[in-house]
């Protein structure tokens, strides 16, 4: 099934998350943003953090948890522990949740926004996975690009 390679993914991924703010060598430099790159590598991750936690934590898993998205990109020096804490808290979510989805309830609907194209959890799912990826590379050359 699907939410089998789905979970491995995300775990993977997440896993990685971790690596790359553990990577940091000067903790401050996870919240260096400047004219040309607008979100910090800790704003990122507390996005990804709080974009998991609503869609699928608390969307699919009917979780308490309140999404602040203006937060994840306003909060400022949350330490490396912290970070490591919530994605810990995440990747246990995600697979709990994901672990307890049918084929049913892949193929049902899922309507993010009004005026939205229809989509299946599933689909919502996979573009998920590859939203964790696209802002991990981002994150990833953050690091490279200014932790120096």
């Amino acid at each position: 099934m699907i939410t089998e390679t789905l979970i491995k993914l995300f775990r993977r991924d997440l896993n990685v998350l971790k690596q790359e703010i553990n990577a940091y060598n000067i903790e401050e430099n996870l919240w260096v943003s400047n004219e040309t790159i607008s979100n910090s590598a800790g704003n990122l991750a507390l996005h990804l953090i709080g974009n998991l936690n609503h869609f699928i934590g608390a969307t699919l898993g009917d979780s308490a948890y309140v999404r602040q998205r203006d937060l994840e990109f306003s909060l400022k020096d949350v330490t490396k522990e912290e970070m490591i804490i919530q994605i810990d808290d995440t990747i246990r979510v995600v697979e709990s949740v994901l672990n307890h989805l049918t084929d049913a309830d892949l193929q049902k609907e899922y309507k993010r926004r009004a005026f939205e194209d229809v989509m299946t959890t599933e689909y919502f799912l996979v573009h998920l996975s590859m939203h964790l990826a696209y802002h991990l590379g981002q994150i990833n050359y953050h690091r490279r690009l200014l932790d120096i």
